[in-house]
């Protein structure tokens, strides 16, 4: 014991926790320098000038335990950055994750954190004994000597103008570089910035977008009774659908359905729930994201237009967009909500489908937001509806890789037989009806030897970016409108982003007039135009997609699925 005691002594002496916070607070930096494509000048300038700072900092008093505690922010944002490193293995801390901390609700965040454990526990063991020896220094009034701290606050100034020297080599070496972009932890506090910016905007979105009007108008005739249906899924990836080719057979129901037409080649425009699903119901893409703050979304032009209109989520309200463009509607449901229940599977919203069918209003619009195949994967479907065993182990760990893929399938297999019964009923109602079906981003499983887990990366894989695309018309839709009918199925072939072509797709299948569609964008026109795909990159510019991967393995799945980038 007396030993145990005497080892914690000199642990928590006072040069130990010096260095030991100057120590912990580089493992980004140094991370950084191998995950990130940098320069060799970027990446000395990325560890020697955020060292020195931090090295100059500790010298600003004798107490290095009080010290050490001043800088838990900063311990804080080492420790969510590596824990980001753990999951995708290269980035910083991006826009989109501080925007995540409150558009994610508490139940889908403990489901994230609970599988974490591996990177919890680094962290943990990094940081939790800094802060312990810390805090035990105060109390013992541990103090270095006046000579210890003038030699190193000369050293840490040497320091900091060698790392400044570097970096003025870096911006004469790549005329790229940029400290705000590329030097951590400034990089960090730029998008924590932006972070807010964004937040304040979309709070006084009421305001900047209240005298908007699509000026829409119908041009399908009064009479006829019109079903119209988004279905906007959730980390579905094309590339584990049957419906593309998949190894497995995980949608038995949609591959026998008539009427269904698949787009082979359709990307997302971002790899983000918060950014996708409002560009998806709305006319902002990435090539204009901007006026996502300036103008309403899908449900009012179709309002405008005469339409009863219907919100109808699967997910949590999360104070985004999402929630903003729902509550457009006549009526919104978040039926978590109203059940109270912390977990409901999505064929559960076809009651309330049923509800609204029987209705049998004339004009009528339904948006249905589902769970799809988030995260936790087995959490998705009923037990006795797993087909793919076993399917248990939820740890992110890719040694789990075929289990978790096991359950990831099974929740494809879920949204078949959901979108199944969805085209049933509206077969059943007898109204010339029209459904499109995609998903907000795909997800990573593991899938190669970079081990990505998870989606939202800052820079996308192709599992991220390759979602489906499926658009289906009842018999008398086709009768009705062949000239629609005839566009999508000759445009299956052709590249899409779906975030950009969702909006004016709706507006053309259901003949809604407005200055702001542009049937170069819809597939349901014979003036479908497909050009050169953006990616709504974490500072909301748009960069081809062909630019923004970086890794050989996207290019071969691009390849193999004989799809453009």
């Amino acid at each position: 014991m007396n030993k145990a005691t005497d080892i914690i002594r000199r642990c928590a002496s006072p040069r130990v926790i010096f260095w030991l916070t100057i120590a912990v607070l580089a493992i980004p930096n140094v991370d950084l320098c191998f995950t990130e494509r940098m320069g060799i000048m970027a990446g000395v300038t990325n560890v020697i000038l955020p060292g020195a700072v931090i090295w100059l900092l500790m010298t600003l008093g004798r107490r290095p335990g009080k010290t050490a505690l001043i800088m838990l922010p900063l311990m804080i944002l080492a420790a969510f950055q590596i824990v980001l490193l753990y999951l995708f293995g290269h980035s910083i801390i991006a826009v989109d994750m501080f925007l995540n901390l409150v558009t994610t609700n508490v139940g889908e965040a403990m489901e994230l954190l609970d599988n974490l454990m591996p990177a919890i526990v680094i962290v943990l063991v990094i940081y939790l004994p800094v802060i312990a020896l810390a805090m035990m220094s105060i109390r013992t009034h541990a103090t270095l000597t006046a000579g210890f701290m003038r030699r190193q606050r000369r050293c840490a100034i040497v320091a900091v103008v060698a790392g400044a020297a570097c970096m003025a080599g870096s911006y004469a070496a790549d005329r790229e570089y940029s400290a705000k972009l590329d030097l951590y932890p400034v990089n960090v506090f730029y998008n924590m910035v932006l972070a807010v910016e964004r937040y304040n905007a979309t709070e006084n979105y009421p305001q900047t977008s209240a005298g908007f009007r699509f000026n829409a108008k119908p041009t399908h005739g009064a009479s006829e009774r019109e079903i119209y249906v988004l279905v906007i899924g959730e980390t579905a990836r094309a590339y584990s659908f049957g419906l593309y080719g998949y190894g497995r057979n995980t949608t038995p129901m949609l591959q026998h359905t008539a009427g269904l037409t698949v787009f082979s080649d359709a990307i997302t425009q971002s790899n983000t729930t918060h950014k996708s699903v409002p560009m998806l119901m709305s006319a902002a893409s990435a090539d204009d994201h901007g006026r996502i703050y300036r103008e309403k979304g899908i449900i009012t032009a179709f309002r405008e237009a005469g339409f009863h209109t219907t919100f109808i989520s699967n997910q949590r309200p999360n104070h985004s967009f999402i929630d903003i463009f729902g509550k457009e509607a006549d009526e919104w449901k978040f039926i978590k909500e109203e059940s109270k229940r912390n977990n409901m599977y999505d064929d559960e919203m076809i009651k309330t489908v049923n509800d609204i069918i029987n209705k049998k209003r004339k004009k009528e619009l339904i948006v249905l937001h589902t769970y799809g195949s988030h995260f936790n994967y087995r959490e998705r479907y009923r037990p006795d509806e797993a087909v793919f065993t076993p399917d248990n182990a939820s740890e992110a760990k890719a040694s789990n890789r075929q289990q978790l893929l096991n359950a990831y399938d099974n929740s494809i297999r879920n949204t078949d037989h959901f979108l199944s019964l969805l085209i049933r009923e509206l077969n059943r109602s007898g109204a010339i009806s029209a459904m499109i079906y995609t998903s907000d981003h795909g997800e990573n499983i593991f899938d190669d030897s970079r081990r990505l887990f998870l989606h939202a990366s800052p820079i996308p894989s192709y599992y991220e970016l390759h979602v489906p695309l499926l658009v289906w018309l009842s018999p008398s839709y086709r009768q009705m409108f062949a000239a629609e009918a005839n566009a999508v199925g000759s445009n299956s072939r052709k590249s899409v982003a779906t975030s950009a072509s969702v909006f004016h797709t709706m507006l053309s299948l259901a003949g809604i007039s407005t200055p702001l569609r542009a049937d170069s964008l819809s597939v349901a026109s014979c003036r479908y135009k497909p050009g050169e795909r953006h990616y709504l990159n974490d500072h909301d510019l748009p960069v081809a997609i062909k630019k923004i991967m970086r890794d050989k393995e996207d290019f071969a799945m691009f390849r193999k699925m004989h799809m453009k980038y």
